[in-house]
């Protein structure tokens, strides 16, 4: 059983949907911290109420990256996690070598195109939209210290349907990233086992 971090910036819906898995024995992992990017970050609250562990660590206390990011990982380190799950996150982490190949990121579009600084949330379904896509979908992929880029460890894909909204594929992407996101992460421990 590997001992996760979770990393949201805001409802921490995807962070609930691993910690559901892991209960239901999908996921070989305990969540055993959760970790905000912002105090008002709703997922705070919705994690506690599982009986999850918490902190948050704010960008803005730290003179750059570099400092912010080692922050965060003495956070897990701190609570005994071995594996970072970026549930929703949105900032800049860089990656020292004792966490390579150990931080996954879910990511709102076939990675590698739609991804990079400023491609998260909507802004990618308007991208996709935009470009006249016929397909999108949800990427799960490890983290490198540029942004949508490590190695890509399973994709989900969703029709682009006529007359979609934004909205319309965000709803339809996100149903994909529940179902990713605990296959990638159960398959990727069991690779790393």
């Amino acid at each position: 059983m590997k001992r996760l971090a979770l990393f949201i910036s805001g409802t921490g819906g995807n962070a609930l949907n691993l910690l559901r898995a892991c209960r239901e024995g999908r996921v070989a992992g305990l969540p055993v911290l959760g970790l905000a990017s912002t105090a008002r970050a709703e997922g705070l609250a919705r994690l506690e109420a599982e009986g999850v562990a918490t902190v948050v660590v704010v960008r803005q206390d730290f003179a750059t990256d570099e400092a912010f990011s080692e922050a965060c990982y003495q956070a897990a380190e701190a609570a005994g996690a071995e594996f970072i799950c970026l549930c929703g996150w949105l900032k800049k982490l860089t990656v020292p070598t004792r966490w390579a190949g150990r931080i996954l990121n879910i990511h709102p579009g076939l990675l590698p195109r739609y991804g990079g600084a400023g491609m998260y949330g909507k802004h990618v379904h308007r991208a996709v939209l935009a470009a006249g896509e016929a397909e999108s979908g949800a990427t799960v992929h490890l983290v490198d210290d540029e942004y949508d880029h490590g190695r890509i460890l399973d994709q989900l894909r969703v029709p682009v349907l006529a007359g979609d909204t934004p909205e319309d594929l965000q709803k339809r992407v996100y149903a994909a990233e529940m179902e990713l996101f605990p296959r990638a992460l159960a398959a990727y421990l069991s690779e790393r086992a």
